[in-house]
């Protein structure tokens, strides 16, 4: 099962790499998609789940059944590496090494937290608020936040709004639904992808009221 986002500051180095992921809709092999982008492609150090159906939890515990069999806990891995110990084959023993090493690369995706509307961590430098839908929230609540990750929308969007940033995801698919933010110190890129792992838009933050926006050519003309 996917690791929960925490409810409260988590403290990371200055430079890192996070995914984004909105809601799937159901779709749990565009979910699988997305993230094997992020996870492998991308090569995050964590991508969090911005939907509220618990589709992350389906796909993992599925998708992990697929690389390593019925039972894809560390306890499972213990049970068949000792039963490989006995007497496996070198083509089997790298199977299982291969395989293991992708269920442990697993969790490095999080969903938001069951008891809470929202997660407040750090990444980088920045204060950010991740979660399903903010309507809800109030300022005391954004107050803290230099960086709203919001995973229900029509489409993805970044803009300032205040004194602070706002990325909407909005569903994955081809108008998008993907993203990675490159936290580099008090500064940060925000980069959003579509299903089909095209750039939409990037976008550097650093202190509110200096954006540098860029949109790929080939998309201006769709604006």
């Amino acid at each position: 099962i996917a690791q929960r986002a925490l409810h409260g500051p988590t403290l990371y180095s200055q430079t890192m790499r996070i995914g984004f992921l909105g809601p799937s809709g159901g779709d749990l092999g565009a979910l699988e998609r997305a993230a094997t982008f992020l996870l492998w492609t991308e090569n995050v150090s964590r991508a969090v789940y911005l939907g509220n159906d618990g589709a992350l939890d389906r796909c993992v515990v599925a998708w992990a059944k697929r690389l390593v069999g019925d039972d894809p806990s560390d306890e499972g891995a213990w049970s068949r590496a000792a039963d490989l110990a006995a007497g496996g084959a070198p083509a089997e023993l790298d199977a299982f090494v291969a395989g293991e090493r992708k269920r442990l690369r697993l969790r490095a995706l999080a969903t938001l937290p069951e008891d809470a509307p929202y997660a407040l961590e750090t990444l980088g430098e920045l204060t950010t608020l991740l979660s399903f839908d903010v309507s809800g929230l109030g300022e005391d609540d954004l107050a803290r936040a230099h960086l709203v990750v919001v995973g229900n929308a029509s489409a993805p969007s970044i803009d300032e709004r205040a004194a602070r940033w706002v990325l909407q995801l909005g569903p994955i698919g081809d108008r998008g639904g993907v993203a990675v933010l490159d936290a580099q110190g008090a500064g940060a890129f925000v980069t959003v992808y579509d299903a089909s792992e095209r750039e939409l838009l990037r976008v550097e933050i650093s202190e509110p009221h200096t954006a540098k926006l860029d949109i790929p050519n080939e998309l201006k003309g769709r604006a």
